[in-house]
């Protein structure tokens, strides 16, 4: 099946449009396949009916009827959100034309892989959930190792089934063991209802271990016991219960440091390192940078017509180094969805933190 067709006749930007969804790792069509999950009709509409007959046939889930050369980039709705009509502008048409690949792509998954180097990423996170093997995926601070584990659970047999995330660095030490390993009613005070813990809620599916690198050293011997015998003893039980688990642990740090100056068991993290994986810094995949913040605009602009990126807007995007990487990104492009007031993102209405001051530009501030 592919993921999209694109109706080439009397569409001139089909082959633009072709690109740019392929850069995102879909499989795009240009013409009819026998079953698809998104119609790309490029022209005008004279008979809905039949345009919906078709998309019965081909399978399609989705409709979206683009109309060229009109005056403004517009987005509607009918029959409930099965068909979208697209008013793609002839003024500032790459700009609508890379907003219409990101609103095509968005129900095909999470990860945003326009760069090459986040393309091979995904490839293999892609192979490797196909396998019941621990990830262990390290990189920076805020450059999307949580939606990498999101991704490889969702790709993996287990999808369907329970995604419990935790952060080790967010929670006291105190509360970590019962958090983690569950307890009985009456294991300490305050206890005064049982509590199957994270482990055994995710069994079935995914554990994602967020910071593990942050586990004290006494927590990380009885999570090594559950991953060499596949059994969780609650707090205030002699007990075993089975768990059928996958885990995937994340770190910001040097893991082979940390486990040289014994803050991490080296036991522990060849069990966890059976694959792993790096993210890279925003700055390294600058490809990502506009089509991430076109996805952001989508998003955080829920509910109402989805905004432009200009190239200018872009221009500056790819200039800066994201020293907070993937959520510095967020917080600029919410800040421009309060800066704009018309449809397009412009360079004015980027707002970037360069120092102990807002840099932002004078046109914007008046």
């Amino acid at each position: 099946m592919a993921d999209i067709c694109i109706t080439a006749p009397r569409f001139e930007a089909a082959e633009a449009l072709h690109e740019a969804l392929s850069e995102r790792g879909l499989e795009v069509s240009l013409g009819f396949r026998p079953t698809c999950h998104t119609l790309v009709q490029g022209g005008p509409v004279t008979d809905q009916a039949a345009l919906v007959e078709l998309a019965r046939k081909l399978g399609a889930k989705r409709v979206v009827v683009v109309r060229q050369q009109a005056e403004t980039w517009d987005v509607t709705e009918t029959l409930g959100g099965r068909i979208l009509h697209v008013d793609l502008p002839a003024c500032g048409e790459t700009a609508a034309l890379l907003a219409l690949a990101d609103l095509l792509a968005a129900p095909f998954g999470a990860m945003v892989a326009a760069d090459p180097s986040t393309a091979a990423l995904v490839a293999m996170a892609r192979r490797v959930a196909r396998f019941d093997v621990s990830v262990f995926i390290n990189g920076p601070t805020g450059s999307g190792k949580e939606v990498l584990s999101r991704f490889i659970h969702d790709a993996s047999p287990r999808a369907g089934k329970p995604f419990i995330a935790i952060n080790c660095a967010a929670i006291p030490e105190s509360m970590l063991e019962a958090i983690l390993f569950g307890y009985e009613k009456g294991a300490f005070t305050g206890a005064t209802a049982p509590n199957k813990g994270y482990i055994r809620a995710a069994c079935g599916g995914t554990l994602l271990l967020d910071e593990i690198s942050e586990l004290p050293l006494g927590l990380q011997a009885k999570l090594l016991r559950v991953l060499q015998e596949k059994v969780v003893t609650p707090l205030g039980s002699q007990t075993e219960t089975p768990v059928d688990i996958r885990i995937i642990a994340t770190s910001n740090r040097h893991m082979a440091s940390e486990v040289a100056k014994g803050t991490f068991r080296e036991d522990l993290f060849y069990r966890l390192n059976v694959f792993p994986l790096q993210t890279l810094p925003l700055a390294a995949r600058p490809r990502d940078i506009p089509v991430l913040a076109r996805a952001m605009l989508r998003r955080h602009g829920a509910g109402q017509p989805v905004k432009l990126l200009s190239e200018a807007a872009s221009a500056v995007l790819m200039a800066h180094d994201w020293p907070g990487n993937v959520r510095e990104l967020e917080n600029v492009m919410q800040r421009a969805l309060v800066l704009a007031e018309g449809m397009e993102i412009g360079a004015e209405h980027i707002m970037l933190l360069t120092g102990a001051e807002p840099s932002l530009p004078l046109r914007a501030a008046a």
